[in-house]
């Protein structure tokens, strides 16, 4: 499924997207295009802060937390599997809405997303390791997974379209 592929000298830059989620953008000009200036800062980058997170949520107040951590604009980069790790660990309830968090659950939130792309990063981003076996996202799509942690049975629901999965002892 490669639909790009860039060849330059010695390398080639290729995309492969088979689930077809991607897409590729190309500018003509000096100037940063307006879509670019437009995005979202990187999570690791010191501009995707509590206060941006806060406003984000915010803007974003009736919407299930699970459906705000998949829009691209505020998190880039965080797909589903991610949003359930993130809100398993901030102990957040998938289809809670942003306008009923709390201040420390916002504050959860942050870390844990903060957290899960680091560790993400460090793991997958190297070459293509699993997470930690201690990760939610082993048990999240088995028929009798469990909570790595309590050893709770998961439960499973569409939030946002999105299947998802979340321990009912650790997240409420």
């Amino acid at each position: 499924h490669d639909h790009l592929v860039l060849f330059q000298r010695d390398h080639a830059l290729v995309l492969t997207d088979s689930r077809q989620f991607g897409r590729v953008r190309f500018h003509y000009g000096a100037d940063e295009p307006e879509w670019w200036k437009s995005d979202a800062p990187e999570i690791n980058s010191r501009d995707f802060d509590q206060r941006f997170v806060d406003q984000f949520l915010d803007r974003h107040r009736k919407a299930p937390i699970k459906a705000v951590l998949l829009m691209q604009h505020g998190f880039p980069g965080i797909g589903n599997w991610m949003a359930d790790e993130i809100l398993w660990r901030a102990k957040v309830l998938p289809s809670k809405r942003t306008t009923k968090l709390s201040a420390h659950e916002r504050t959860a939130i942050f870390r844990a997303t903060k957290f899960v792309v680091r560790r993400s990063l460090q793991t997958l981003g190297q070459d293509f390791s699993d997470p930690p076996r201690t990760w939610l996202i082993h048990q999240k799509w088995k028929r009798d997974g469990i909570c790595p942690i309590h050893h709770t049975p998961l439960r499973h629901a569409t939030v946002a379209g999105r299947t998802t999965a979340w321990c009912p002892r650790c997240q409420r």
